[in-house]
């Protein structure tokens, strides 16, 4: 077997070891040590890096959640403003024009009615869409990473947690 070639992983062949003095010696205990530390102070480094970055992911999502949340109460109060004063004269305005053009009192209620609960859906949909950047999705998403923080899921056997029963 000796007569063999030997092959490295990339496919090239191995050069056979050097006899005698050439050989590479071991490096001393003290640099091996030393080499350790390094590695070690350098994975500390690293994780220190990690954390910073992290908590600087969750600052900035912090503060886009308060204005995400600041913007969906004013635009929740725009709602309640328009829905409850505005549309309320404009609602008689347009009951009025409606009974002069011969509707009857029911159509005109029921037209004023789906006009109001079209602008209500225009306005929810608006809150909830400023209320999905209060989720903080990307640290959560940073936090699955690092394994800290999961959130179960269907493959999990223990992800189906029953409402709990209590007894009188």
């Amino acid at each position: 077997m000796s007569d063999q070639a030997q092959s490295t992983p990339d496919g090239g062949a191995a050069t056979p070891p050097p006899e005698g003095d050439a050989a590479p010696k071991a490096p001393r205990l003290d640099e091996s040590i030393r080499e350790v530390g390094q590695a070690g102070r350098a994975t500390v480094d690293s994780a220190k890096h990690t954390l910073r970055s992290l908590r600087r992911l969750a600052s900035f999502e912090f503060a886009l959640a308060r204005s995400a949340f600041g913007r969906a109460l004013a635009w929740s109060g725009v709602a309640i403003v328009f829905g409850a004063s505005a549309w309320l004269l404009l609602a008689g305005t347009l009951i009025a024009l409606m009974q002069r053009w011969g509707l009857s009192w029911f159509h005109s209620l029921l037209i004023t009615s789906l006009v109001s609960l079209a602008m209500t859906g225009y306005a929810i949909w608006r809150v909830s869409f400023f209320f999905r950047h209060t989720g903080m999705h990307a640290t959560r998403r940073q936090l699955s990473r690092l394994g800290l923080f999961d959130e179960p899921t269907d493959e999990d056997p223990d992800a189906h947690v029953g409402p709990t029963e209590r007894t009188p």
